[in-house]
């Protein structure tokens, strides 16, 4: 079937509803009533379904496509790895050869300078290895007794224990139990409490406080003005190792920076990341460690027990490395940066439409349409697919806007429009 005219998208159909796949995030129930919406190819920023159809892609499939789709570089580069070497585990002193050449080059790149890169298998996992190794580091150094972690209500820290426990999306705790004790979450836009927090339960019992420098899935929160370097600051006075949750952020999403810590300048002691790191083309995650986290670690004689048959995958390091190739070639940090300013301009009107609660944008290539009424998002993700874009409903009730850096200012007005038309 041949594409439709732009906003003319068919609603696709399906030979069957019942499926052996199990989504995640998703009412099963529902998913199986009317069918799962298959996409079968992607170029640029938009995708296509199995039917044909072509949609814009609103969220770069979920946060990371960030150099858009059909990257055939990216994919050479995987198939040139794995016909010489699959992957080697970097346990103990082995390492494939394109793993170490992505830890120097990252190295390059860090917020911090002489950052140590430990390579996982995505976000989850980076957040819970940034988890571990800050309760163990304080045991290094002689305070064994700082194990809390801290994060802030709205944010979401991906979905293994130590980020289940810290993030602030009350509905992603239901029914699981106490998974873990020491855990905390703080107001997300008030840096007091904060403060408050340390001042009631004591700075030597908190290990961490991690911190998105915007909140992605929580719904699109841009942080308050001097909220970021007043936590740090907190952070800083109190002992408290800052951990800079950046795997929306990171690699370029925040507009014209490889990292919100770079361009607020937050010399985080750890970051989290991945999804830009590879843009989604194979999955890999990486913490950095700031050289006073990684010192106690690396003078001989101390074990991290802790890592992944994964993390660091050969296929996955050409991935990357051809990711960032693409990035520094055709200068899509700059996109990045236009991109912030497009989307604010051309999404921000949508404020005035009655259903519309307020737009949040004018920070990095990420926007929220928050619907006034919450029960509307989820309805209004496959209205928008009858008009030619593929959506996301995030927090309660925000419309999540996060488009591929190669998304043109002509394509982000067809969006908007697109957007206003879907509401009616």
């Amino acid at each position: 079937m041949s594409s439709p005219e732009p906003g003319a998208s068919q609603e696709p159909t399906y030979e069957s509803t019942h499926s052996a796949l199990w989504h995640g995030f998703a009412d099963m129930g529902a998913v199986t009533a009317s069918g799962p919406f298959v996409v079968s190819r992607g170029e640029g920023a938009h995708i296509f379904d199995r039917e044909g159809n072509k949609y814009l892609d609103a969220t770069a499939g979920l946060w990371f496509t960030n150099v858009g789709h059909g990257r055939t570089e990216i994919a050479d580069a995987v198939a040139a790895q794995l016909g010489s070497l699959a992957h080697y585990s970097n346990f103990g002193d082995f390492v494939p050869e394109t793993t170490l050449a992505l830890a120097e080059r990252l190295g390059e790149i860090a917020p911090v300078a002489g950052s140590k890169v430990f390579f996982t298998s995505g976000g989850s996992d980076s957040i819970d290895t940034a988890a571990k190794l800050a309760r163990r580091y304080w045991h290094e150094v002689g305070k064994p007794g700082k194990t809390m972690i801290v994060g802030r209500q709205k944010a979401y820290h991906g979905m293994h224990v130590a980020g289940t426990s810290l993030a602030g999306i009350a509905v992603n705790h239901e029914n699981y139990g106490v998974l873990m004790p020491d855990a905390r979450t703080v107001a997300w836009d008030d840096a007091k409490s904060l403060l408050s927090l340390i001042e009631e339960v004591g700075a030597d019992k908190i290990a961490a406080f991690f911190c998105e420098p915007i909140i992605g899935a929580g719904g699109v929160y841009l942080p308050p003005a001097g909220y970021l370097q007043e936590v740090r600051q907190i952070c800083r006075d109190n002992d408290v190792l800052f951990v800079a949750d950046e795997v929306v952020t990171g690699f370029g999403r925040i507009g014209g920076s490889w990292f919100a810590s770079t361009r607020f300048d937050l010399q985080p002691d750890l970051i989290a990341t991945a999804k830009g790191l590879t843009s989604g083309y194979v999955p890999m995650g990486a913490v950095f460690v700031a050289p006073h986290i990684a010192d106690p670690f690396f003078s001989g004689g101390v074990w991290w027990r802790h890592g992944y048959t994964y993390g660091g995958h050969a296929g996955a390091a050409a991935a990357a490395m051809a990711n960032l190739d693409i990035i520094e070639r055709e200068n899509l940090l700059d996109d990045s940066a236009r991109l912030e300013a497009t989307l604010h301009a051309h999404l921000a009107p949508l404020a005035q439409h009655p259903r519309v609660q307020e737009v949040r944008s004018g920070l990095g290539a990420v926007a929220a349409v928050q619907l006034t009424d919450p029960a509307e998002a989820l309805p209004l993700v496959k209205t928008l697919r009858k008009h030619g874009v593929s959506g996301r409903a995030a927090g309660q009730g925000a419309m999540q806007i996060s488009p591929s850096f190669v998304m043109t200012d002509a394509e982000v007005e067809e969006l908007a429009s697109r957007f206003l038309t879907a509401l009616g």
